[in-house]
């Protein structure tokens, strides 16, 4: 019986995150916040451990293919290997980890600030 009340309040949860907002502009400002916080504010950690990923592995691209290999296409490689590879799979991790935190602190201080349990109410 638990589970079937849990899953009927988890649908009349889903079923308030999806209605309307009552009002529009304050809902539209938010957003935009939200995004601008989630989004504009991940691009200086992204592009500082791109910068230091790009340092490293040109380091030991240059030290595992000098001698046989002209060393000037080690650019080039790095180039290709961080915008193929690495920037696919890396930066969703990074921005994962970033976002996440940022939404578990505001949630801690919502719920410090007991702003949580007047919605509950």
């Amino acid at each position: 019986m638990g589970i079937i009340f849990n899953i009927g309040r988890y649908t009349r949860f889903i079923a308030m995150v999806m209605r309307k907002p009552d009002k529009w502009m304050i809902f539209r400002r938010q957003l935009e916040k939200e995004m601008t916080i989630i989004g504009l504010e991940s691009v200086g950690i992204v592009a500082l451990l791109s910068v230091f990923m790009g340092a490293v592995m040109c380091l030991q691209t240059a030290h595992q293919i000098s001698g046989w290999i002209p060393v000037y296409t080690i650019g080039f490689t790095v180039r290709q290997t961080m915008i193929l590879e690495f920037s696919p799979t890396l930066i969703p991790v990074i921005l994962a980890g970033k976002v996440g935190s940022n939404i578990a602190s505001q949630l801690g201080t919502m719920r410090v600030t007991e702003q949580i349990d007047a919605l509950e109410i």
